[in-house]
């Protein structure tokens, strides 16, 4: 054999030694640590259940092996490990700082892929195994990479501006982006630093941060709110008492809705509302059933405020915004505005997009007022995720956390897809199962803005979606679509059967607003002339509403809010379209009273309750000073003499023999007697407005009085004549 042959059959004989060989010469000369560090997943195979368990190992800068296990279920995240120890294909490690001394013991396969023992806590001996897989953050950044394409198109098909996207892997956030345009007018682009309102997501801020004041033992839950706030009053008093601060944020306090109370209302201050629903109707028990109550968290927020002697907003950015680094979070839309990077809001009407103005709503901050961008919300997601700590800081306890978490009311509500568990509500969040993974989330939504924060606490991933269109679907169905990818399941055309269920809505919706006419009743007539309408109606609850007659048309004021009035029929009249559409199609009913005087507007402000009675305002110069002093005096009838006065702002009426009566201002120019409302009075005026006289007017007659000028005497105060 020459040289040139032997030399290429020996490497050729080299190579194949190289190829055989070389795992187990690798597995014999290189660091064991390296074989080892890397994700681990798997599960201790207790009775009746597998433990799902997640280890994580890596070497350090002094090529040191160190881990961190989490299990899930036990909402256990990166709990470090100790004692680890690598010999040939035997591995052991524990768990720091846990009771009963955690020990794995096991053996790695042939592979080096896979590895399998003993687990032992308390003197009790479980089976385990883990497999080597890919890392978990690198995974969904892989899924997350074709996800353009599919968000574009949703986009387009439902009728969405702009979306903003953040996703959270355990303490990273894997994927902020901003997707179509923030401001279409002038095609700005919308960017994960785009600020968007996110509506009721603003929900768990206040409950997070009345949970710090738990941790501290400045409240409990469990306590009455009267604990803190004395003078808080319920329109039932055995609530009054009973009621806390967990059943406020939690949906079961019996009070429906009653949003229309603080809808656009900026004069009320936030004590003022919670003063006013003293006067608001119960629909249940307190306990009995859930009900979404915007109110309930405005006196969280109020309580928030009186537990820390700050606004709410000043106790939010200190216990919240400044320790997760939300700096540009604000809680007004008009400080949004004045930020270089803000979105506009729209809404899909007449089937276009259109700008729609910016609703401002701090008075009902702890509720919803709150704006953010899906960058700086993805550390409030990672707090949550990792049972409250934040970097190195813990700023809840971890069990106050998972309490934050945990299901209080359940929802009377079946799910509309079987890939869903009926609902519950916690404090701050909804809770759920998708596809069996356990769900912590809370929609927003608010003039021109829809928004979700939504977590997987058990598998590590948390999402925020913000948008700028009023009420689109499109954040939940994004999220269900990007949960089925990152966790393997077999996917579910969510967003392509939301587009076509959308068209058949549309067009249903059409056909409804249109058969709506059919129940006007047609040849009525108003009872009484447009102007006798006009006036101030009164609710102790829900303010004023205003009627105004102008160009011979009425209309209705209430809180800012004005809307045309069309009669509708008898004396219902229906809103009109306006500028703010809050109450287009209402229906007001006007009601009379005995003496034939427009008493009362009625009008559903709370669908699920009695309608609202808003009553009639008398004559505001009847609560002049100025002009109730014409009406002081004296007045005679058959040598009897009743004395009018002035007491601070209220007139009495005095006849000798009798107590000293208040009279109260009425319709029809009229006064009644507060002790006895059976009996009125009404002023007579003559044709250059000053008072001549007064009528009795009770059930037996109307009785009429002669004013006594200051020239003239009472019959009973004549002197005696001498004869």
């Amino acid at each position: 054999m020459n040289k040139k042959l032997r030399a290429i059959v020996a490497g050729i004989f080299v190579s194949f030694l190289i190829t055989f060989f070389a795992p187990g010469l690798m597995a014999q000369t290189s660091d064991p640590g390296q074989k080892i560090a890397g994700h681990w997943e798997g599960a201790i195979e207790l009775p009746g259940m597998k433990l799902e368990v997640l280890v994580d190992f890596k070497l350090s800068a002094e090529k040191k092996l160190e881990g961190v296990i989490s299990i899930p279920i036990q909402k256990a995240k990166d709990l470090p490990l100790v004692d680890i120890k690598i010999a040939d294909s035997e591995i052991s490690f524990a768990i720091a700082g846990v009771p009963g001394n955690p020990v794995f013991k096991g053996k790695l396969d042939e592979s080096g892929q896979k590895m399998s023992g003993q687990f032992t806590q308390s003197g009790q001996t479980f089976p385990f195994s883990l497999s080597k897989g890919e890392d978990p953050v690198a995974r969904a950044k892989k899924i997350l990479e074709g996800m353009d394409e599919v968000i574009n198109k949703a986009m387009a098909d439902l009728k969405v501006p702009g979306l903003a996207l953040a996703v959270v892997k355990d303490k990273e956030v894997i994927f902020a982006k901003g997707y179509g345009l923030r401001d279409v007018e002038n095609k700005l682009p919308m960017t994960p630093d785009t600020l968007l309102a996110i509506g009721s997501a603003s929900k768990a801020f206040t409950t997070f941060a009345l949970a710090r004041l738990t941790d501290e033992g400045k409240m409990s839950w469990d306590q009455p709110v009267r604990t803190y706030i004395p003078w808080f009053k319920l329109s039932d008093p055995l609530i009054t008492e009973r009621i806390t601060p967990r059943d406020l944020v939690t949906h079961r306090s019996g009070l429906p809705r009653h949003d229309r109370l603080w809808y656009n209302n900026y004069q009320a201050t936030r004590e003022e509302l919670v003063r006013r629903l003293a006067y608001l109707q119960f629909t249940a028990d307190l306990r009995q059933k859930f009900q979404y109550n915007n109110l309930m968290f405005l006196t969280a927020g109020y309580l928030l405020e009186v537990l820390t002697g700050k606004t709410w907003e000043e106790a939010i950015r200190e216990l919240v915004l400044n320790p997760l680094q939300m700096k540009r979070t604000n809680f007004s839309v008009l400080d949004s505005q004045k930020d270089q990077d803000f979105a506009q809001p729209y809404a899909y009407r007449q089937k276009k997009i259109e700008k729609i103005p910016f609703r401002n709503i701090t008075n009902m901050g702890p509720a919803g007022s709150i704006n953010s961008s899906v960058r700086e919300m993805s550390n409030w997601v990672v707090v949550h995720l990792n049972s409250g700590k934040f970097g190195e800081k813990q700023l809840l306890n971890p069990a106050t956390m998972a309490d934050l978490h945990l299901p209080h009311m359940p929802i009377e509500q079946t799910p509309a897809t079987p890939y869903l568990s009926p609902a519950s509500y916690a404090m701050g969040w909804f809770v759920d199962y998708y596809r069996g993974h356990q769900r912590v989330y809370h929609g927003g939504n608010i003039d021109g803005f829809s928004a979700l924060v939504s977590m997987l606490p058990n598998d590590g991933f948390g999402f925020v979606v913000l948008t700028n269109r009023n009420g689109t679907g499109l954040p939940e169905l994004l999220v269900r679509t990007l949960t089925d990818k990152l966790l393997g399941l077999e996917p579910v055309d969510w967003i392509g059967e939301a587009v076509r269920n959308a068209a058949k809505a549309e067009e249903v919706g059409e056909k409804a607003e249109q058969k709506a006419a059919t129940r006007k009743i047609k040849g009525t007539r108003p009872a009484h002339s447009l102007e006798e309408y006009a006036g101030t109606y009164v609710h102790p609850g829900y303010g004023e509403v205003k009627v105004v007659l102008k160009d011979k048309s009425l209309s209705f004021v209430y809180n800012g809010i004005t809307t045309p009035l069309e009669h509708w029929h008898y004396e219902t009249f229906n809103g009109l379209q306006a500028e703010d559409p809050t109450f287009k199609d209402m229906k007001l009913t006007f009601q009379t009273d005995v003496n034939g005087n427009v008493a009362a507007v009625v009008s559903p402000f709370e669908p699920t309750a009695d309608p609202v009675v808003f009553r009639k305002k008398p004559d505001q110069r009847y609560y002049d000073p100025k002009f109730l002093e014409k009406l002081t005096g004296k007045y005679v009838i058959l040598n009897q003499v009743t004395t009018v006065e002035l007491k601070g702002n209220t007139l009495t009426l005095f006849v000798p023999g009798q107590p000293v009566f208040e009279l109260v201002p009425d319709l029809g120019d009229e006064f009644y007697l507060k002790q006895a409302p059976i009996i009125r009075a009404r002023f007579i005026f003559d044709q250059k407005g000053e008072v001549t006289g007064l009528e009795q007017i009770q059930p037996s007659g109307v009785f009429e009085l002669k004013k006594i000028t200051d020239k003239e005497e009472s019959p009973r105060e004549k002197a005696p004549q001498k004869k």
